[in-house]
C-alpha cells in the first residue's frame, strides 16, 4: 500500500493550490480515515483535515475552516485537499496518512496513523 501526496509548488500569498492523495495497492474507500497533515520547518507535524470513509464525513482543523477544503475522488481514487487564500505561514511539507480505522478522538496525533506518503512542499511567498 502506497500513499502519493502531490500538487505542491511555489505560490504567491493569495492564490490556491490543489494537493492530491492517490492511494495504490488499495482503495481509499477501504481506510477508515484518511487524512492531510502538514509539517513547516522547525515544527512538528500537524492535523489539518480528515475524511471519515465510512460516513462520508470530512472535518478541517478548526483555525483553518473557510480556506481548506477536503474532498474525495473516488475515480481517482484520491482524496484532494484545496488550500485558499494561502498564508506564508502555510508554508510546509503536506502528507496524507491513513488507518485501518477511525480512531475517534485521537485523529490528531500522528502516531495513529498507519500509512503515509511521502510528503509534497507547499512553499508560499509573501
Amino acid at each position: 500500500v502506497q500513499l502519493q501526496a502531490s500538487g505542491g509548488g511555489l505560490v504567491q500569498a493569495g492564490d490556491s493550490l490543489s494537493l492530491s492523495c492517490a492511494a495504490s495497492g488499495r482503495t481509499l474507500r477501504s481506510f477508515g480515515i484518511v487524512s492531510w497533515f502538514r509539517q513547516a520547518p522547525g515544527k512538528e507535524r500537524e492535523f489539518v483535515a480528515y475524511l471519515r470513509q465510512s460516513l462520508g464525513r470530512t472535518y478541517v482543523e478548526d483555525f483553518l475552516q473557510g480556506r481548506f477544503i477536503i474532498s474525495r475522488d473516488n475515480a481517482r481514487n484520491s482524496l484532494n485537499l484545496r488550500i485558499n487564500s494561502l498564508k506564508p505561514e502555510d508554508t510546509g511539507v503536506y502528507f496524507c496518512a491513513a488507518r485501518d480505522n477511525f480512531p475517534v478522538s485521537s485523529y490528531r496525533r500522528v502516531d495513529m496513523y498507519t500509512y503515509w506518503g511521502q510528503g509534497t512542499q507547499v512553499t508560499v511567498s509573501s
